[in-house]
């Protein structure tokens, strides 16, 4: 079912908003107000049944997370846990008052990440570079040639060699040999 939309207008008594708490000047807290979730719901929306089942989580918290997962390299459950005690991360996925327990199980990730298409993945990344255009830390001149860093980094990896393969096979004849009393 699709997520429904939350009330922002009723909030529990003594609870902390997050806007009373943070620093509205943090970078993470500047890019989630710059950032079109409208988008990813309109775009992402028809991932969920319109009325079967139970209600889907937010579409801003799922991309959110995926946001700060990608963002920080972390795993979907040390994204998920770290939320709790990040009042950014909350502010970034949509949360309006402070949060104490995990919104998701980790595995929700994994389930939303296998709705996905690869044309769906792109979105994300479309997102991102019309974020820095609005933002005017991207222009046109920055994108009109692109570098792609294509260095190999060298791996610990040896391959077989003559005298690597004859070393190999002389431990072994001398262990077989040993074994079964060989001289």
């Amino acid at each position: 079912m699709r997520p429904k939309k939350q009330d922002s207008t009723t909030q529990e008594l003594l609870e902390p908003l997050l806007v009373n708490i943070i620093d509205m000047k943090h970078p993470l807290i500047q890019l989630a107000d710059k950032i079109d979730w409208e988008y990813f719901e309109k775009e992402f929306g028809s991932l969920y049944h319109r009325n079967d089942g139970r209600p889907g989580i937010p579409i801003r918290m799922m991309v959110g997370f995926h946001y700060l997962k990608y963002t920080y390299n972390l795993s979907d459950e040390d994204v998920v846990h770290g939320w709790k005690e990040n009042p950014y991360w909350q502010y970034f996925t949509g949360e309006k008052v402070f949060q104490t327990k995990v919104p998701i199980n980790p595995t929700s990730m994994t389930r939303f990440r296998n709705r996905l298409k690869e044309e769906d993945l792109l979105k994300f990344l479309e997102e991102t570079i019309n974020t820095a255009f609005r933002s005017g830390y991207l222009n046109k001149n920055d994108v009109k040639k692109v570098a792609a860093d294509t260095t190999v980094q060298e791996k610990n990896i040896t391959f077989p060699t003559d005298i690597k393969l004859f070393y190999t096979m002389i431990k072994y004849l001398v262990k077989f040999s040993k074994k079964h009393e060989i001289r």
